[in-house]
């Protein structure tokens, strides 16, 4: 996705991804943020801090003392019908683990960017993707963003389809530790004025301090009604894949960008495809550029959504190509690939002209990914169109071995 006019009212600034997402918190100004720093994350939490400070937000900072405190303090204040943000990365995500969950199964709509960083042990503080493809299955919506621009507008949009009626599920607004959150670059900035009117007033339905109306939150939840709850989060997931596109097409119309639930990249006489995530998919469209002027008929698709999937548009997507890679800055141990991956093989399945379809594991704990590195999987797919024969289904790209 990029911004696809300009219009004179918008600013463009020179912003890291974690000070892009502050600014477009600023401009969201949620009645509420808990939270706790932790790297790559801290300038989200730090940027933010200092806006309370200097009165350009009405909102209720909360600093706490860990991320399941700030988590735990954010169900609160949105069952309460605050508006509510919160911010983390990796470890911290972790130990939001059992309010994690508790916030979605509640239909909670907080927003949490989360910077993408490798989950310990060993102790590493670099981008990979395992803190929240770990907490894929927790019910949250799950965005990731290629650049700042997409973390800014990314977190913008979070907050519209958080609290649509026909979701109410939280947003996690992913991008890449430290190549994304503290890589500078320019941010056309929206108006304050036409964020306000975009995102409106948030109006919870039931509240917990309705005292006229009372109800009850978080209550035990045995054989009667459990499996019935979870059903509907299911429900909701499912509603949000039938709702996005509407709430992205508002955004698109009002701020002339073009936000969808994938990005295609060349696609349309595409023979080989490298499907990936957040920023990788940036370098990955210099190499497909290269490879045309070579005649090589490459593509690239780029999935926004994580959750709810969009298997149909994937799918679809596919649909022309004789052979395509799945690259995942993630590893799923003890199952066929990475998360990615493994998900769009399932949901090729049923098709009748699917392509050959192989994993490659990349860049876990930061390590580096250049542009030889994507030209090598291209030449491997080279290969597999041209003998029909897959050597690996899953490859680790760039390890020592």
């Amino acid at each position: 996705m990029k911004t696809v006019t300009k219009n004179s009212t918008n600013k463009i600034v020179a912003l890291m991804g974690d000070q892009a997402v502050a600014e477009a918190m600023r401009q969201i100004d949620p009645d509420v943020v808990a939270a706790y720093p932790i790297t790559p994350q801290t300038e989200i939490v730090m940027n933010f801090a200092q806006f309370v400070a200097d009165g350009k937000v009405n909102t209720e900072m909360i600093p706490v003392e860990s991320e399941h405190s700030a988590m735990s303090a954010c169900v609160g204040s949105a069952a309460a019908g605050a508006r509510t943000m919160t911010a983390t990365s990796a470890n911290g995500l972790a130990l939001m683990w059992e309010i994690v969950y508790i916030a979605a199964s509640t239909r909670l709509p907080i927003v949490m960017p989360v910077v993408n960083r490798a989950l310990s042990g060993p102790i590493n503080i670099h981008c990979d993707h395992s803190d929240t493809m770990g907490a894929r299955d927790a019910g949250w919506i799950q965005v990731f963003s290629e650049n700042p621009q997409e973390a800014y507008e990314n977190t913008i949009v979070a907050v519209r389809i958080a609290e649509h009626k026909d979701i109410l599920l939280p947003v996690m607004v992913c991008q890449d530790g430290f190549i994304t959150s503290h890589g500078v670059e320019g941010v056309e900035i929206f108006p304050d004025e036409a964020i306000k009117k975009f995102i409106g007033e948030y109006k919870i339905e039931r509240s917990l301090l309705d005292v006229d109306k009372p109800v009850t939150y978080g209550p035990l939840d045995l054989q009667d009604y459990y499996f019935e709850h979870k059903r509907q989060q299911a429900q909701a997931m499912e509603s949000a894949l039938k709702n996005i596109p509407g709430v992205l097409k508002e955004f698109n119309k009002t701020f002339g960008t073009s936000h969808d639930l994938i990005e295609e990249y060349k696609m349309d006489d595409a023979e080989i495809a490298i499907v990936v995530l957040s920023s990788t998919a940036g370098t990955t469209k210099e190499v497909v550029d290269k490879l045309r002027e070579k005649g090589v008929k490459a593509g690239l698709i780029k999935p926004i959504f994580f959750r709810p999937f969009p298997k149909e548009r994937i799918v679809k997507a596919l649909s022309g190509v004789k052979a395509a890679a799945v690259l995942d800055r993630s590893d799923s141990f003890g199952a066929e690939g990475g998360p990615l991956f493994t998900e769009i093989k399932s949901s090729l399945y049923e098709t009748k002209n699917k392509p050959f379809l192989v994993g490659y594991i990349f860049g876990l704990g930061g390590r580096d990914i250049f542009p030889q590195d994507i030209e090598h999987v291209y030449n491997d797919l080279e290969a597999i169109k041209k003998t029909g024969k897959i050597n690996n289904l899953v490859t680790y790209l760039g390890v020592r071995d």
